[in-house]
């Protein structure tokens, strides 16, 4: 069985779930990156003591990452009965994710520009 300790993120852990959440990164979604990418591997439990998230949080926060590909799961059983414990880790790394929010950006600026651009056509005419 695996033995884990849930790490606490820090003030530059902070800082980073932060930023990520002011580049339009849903507050949760930013904190289990975070989580992952300095615990590594970690239990669902983990994650949710370690990013002081509650159960239903970490879990919504999964189905976004799940759906851009960001983080990969397996079940390891637990000792006696019960549930197996999902245990997640990054599927992809921090830097590929943070170029995936600066490319989304781009984008979204390179089209509110053409639309100024239009704009100020229309204006002119």
């Amino acid at each position: 069985m695996r033995e884990g300790v849930a790490k606490v993120l820090d003030d530059d852990d902070h800082e980073f779930v932060d930023l990520l959440h002011s580049l339009g990164v849903q507050r949760n979604v930013a904190k289990v990156i975070t989580y992952l990418a300095v615990a590594g591997e970690s239990t669902s439990r983990e994650i949710e003591l370690g990013s002081d998230l509650r159960q239903p949080e970490v879990s919504i926060a999964m189905r976004t990452l799940r759906r851009e590909n960001w983080v990969r799961e397996w079940d390891i059983k637990g000792e006696g009965k019960g549930r197996p414990s999902k245990v997640y880790a990054l599927n992809t790394p921090v830097d590929e994710i943070i170029r995936s929010i600066e490319d989304q950006k781009q984008k979204k600026s390179a089209e509110a520009m053409e639309s100024i651009r239009k704009l100020k056509e229309l204006a002119s005419s």
